[in-house]
Formats: structure tokens, C-alpha cells, sequence
């Protein structure tokens, strides 16, 4: 398979330093497992989006939007599972 790219949207940078440590380390390692494997096993894709997945980090949900033709993965948000979903 091939390597993906990883970007994030402007507003993942403020999730991400929200997290507590030990959570924003798992979060890390799962962003970097992304790039090998775009859609890992417990990926979902999101219901009403075409484009957009969830992936379950402890009590915490990964948004994110996979472009195969530019072999490409955007973080869209990093929160919650209590405030993740309010704007889906």
C-alpha cells in the first residue's frame, strides 16, 4: 500500500494541545499509523458524509477525509466523544 500524506486543518492544532498528555500520545501514534494504513480496522465511516471517517482513540474520536487519488489524509478534528459529533 502506499504512504499517505497527512495534513490537518488550521483548528486541529488547537484540539490537539487541548488533550492530556498520555491521550495526545496515543493520538499521535494513530495520525502516524495513518499514513501507512488510511483506513485501519475500527475506522467508520461517518453516516450523511462521503469522504469522512472516525477513529476511536480511548474516549476520544479522530475526524478525518481520505483522498486516495492524492494519497492524502486530512485531520479534521480531534475531541471528545461528548463534543465530537454536535456538528455532524
Amino acid at each position: 500500500m502506499a504512504h499517505y500524506s497527512v495534513t490537518f486543518k488550521p483548528s486541529v492544532e488547537k484540539d490537539f494541545r487541548a488533550l492530556p498528555k498520555a491521550v495526545a500520545h496515543r493520538v499521535w501514534a494513530a495520525i502516524e499509523k495513518l499514513a501507512e494504513e488510511p483506513l485501519p480496522r475500527g475506522a467508520l465511516k461517518l453516516t450523511g458524509s462521503e469522504s469522512l471517517y472516525r477513529l476511536r482513540i480511548g474516549d476520544y474520536r479522530l475526524i478525518y477525509g481520505v483522498d486516495n487519488e492524492k494519497s492524502q489524509v486530512l485531520i479534521h478534528h480531534i475531541r471528545h466523544r461528548r463534543e465530537v459529533y454536535r456538528q455532524f
